[in-house]
């Protein structure tokens, strides 16, 4: 099992940590990166957008949903 990883960031001026495993830390970045966006503003967007009371799993949910859009499959 791996074990999470807590960071601790600001998102729409308020700080707070989030806590995932470093796959999905790694995920994240990777789609920051492809967008051309800082970590912290990608967050924010999902932050905004989440259904999810949990922000780490509104992160998560995206991460799937990034990747199963690449793989040809439906979120």
């Amino acid at each position: 099992m791996r074990t999470q990883r807590k960071r601790s960031l600001s998102i729409a001026g308020h700080r707070t940590s989030v806590s995932l495993e470093e796959p999905f830390w790694t995920g994240l970045r990777e789609i920051a990166a492809e967008r051309n966006l800082p970590l912290t503003a990608l967050i924010a967007e999902i932050d905004l957008a989440r259904a999810e009371d949990n922000l780490s799993s509104a992160l998560r949910l995206h991460v799937l949903a990034h990747y199963r859009a690449m793989a040809g499959r439906s979120a």
